[in-house]
């Protein structure tokens, strides 16, 4: 249970966050802005291993069911237990959104970089050795923060930058024609949310230059096939969902792997292209 969350931004966010997966972190905020130019506070969760590092870091992006469910939490913790400072980013809660599946959400790719900052700040975070990961809508969003052309467009006020991307089933709707990053996409070739199709066209269209796309496809799987709390499946706005467990394990061990080899020594990311 986590309590006592105090008012942003003249809004009280809750009197009490009921996770009982995500105990061992804290609460932070941090400032952003909204795609309509308007500040805002966001709430993150912070789950890091003991020492004083400096350690790699992740930043983890909800889906469009928000902050508190899908997982989010609970990857954090996973992610502090491989030796990652993880920051799981509330990009909903404090803009008074219990949800986004109802349509598009464009602030979310923002706020990875507002996190990215204030982990930059931090002196037990190595800021060269940052990734982004993100599940569904988080996933587009982690794919959106290191396409080149979108970066140079959106984020170029910000001066870090991420050295790796992990994409859990993914809208694969950006151009990606230059990724900066490596990046890493799991999706299962059942899922009638995201396409797997549409990750393979874009891989496809990506320029020489880009930073490598990898993309792993499991048979059989759904949307929302690496969280156990979707057994048995069930239905969400037409759309099935359901832990696959082989698929689940595989995954975990390709994202701890991808992680390690790409943020133990990271090399400068790739400069960001018109």
């Amino acid at each position: 249970m986590i309590c006592g969350l105090r008012p942003l931004l003249g809004m009280a966010l809750g009197a009490c966050l009921s996770v009982s997966v995500a105990q061992a972190g804290s609460l932070v905020e941090f400032p952003t802005v909204s795609g309509n130019g308007i500040p805002a506070h966001l709430l993150g969760y912070l789950a890091r291993p003991d020492g004083d590092g400096p350690f790699p870091a992740v930043v983890v992006l909800h889906g469009c069911a928000g902050f508190s469910s899908g997982g989010s939490l609970q990857l954090a913790d996973e992610l502090k237990d491989w030796g990652y400072v993880a920051l799981t980013v509330d990009s909903l809660g404090p803009r008074g959104l219990a949800t986004a599946c109802g349509g598009p959400f464009i602030d979310q790719p923002g706020d990875a970089y507002a996190a990215l900052h204030y982990l930059s700040q931090q002196a037990f975070v190595a800021p060269e050795r940052v990734a982004v990961l993100g599940n569904s809508m988080g996933g587009y969003s982690a794919l959106y923060a290191v396409d080149g052309g979108l970066m140079t467009r959106y984020f170029q006020d910000f001066k870090e930058r991420f050295h790796a991307a992990v994409a859990y089933y993914p809208s694969c709707g950006i151009p990606a024609t230059t990724m900066t990053a490596p990046s890493l996409i799991l999706i299962g070739d059942a899922d009638d949310w995201n396409s797997a199709d549409r990750c393979r066209h874009m891989i496809a269209h990506a320029r020489p230059d880009s930073a490598p796309i990898e993309l792993v496809v499991y048979p059989g799987a759904h949307h929302g096939f690496n969280f156990a709390m979707l057994q048995p499946g069930r239905s969400s706005l037409g759309h099935w969902l359901e832990y696959n467990e082989p698929a689940a394990k595989d995954a975990e061990a390709k994202v701890r792997a991808f992680l390690a080899a790409n943020l133990a020594g990271a090399a400068p990311a790739k400069p960001a292209t018109q």
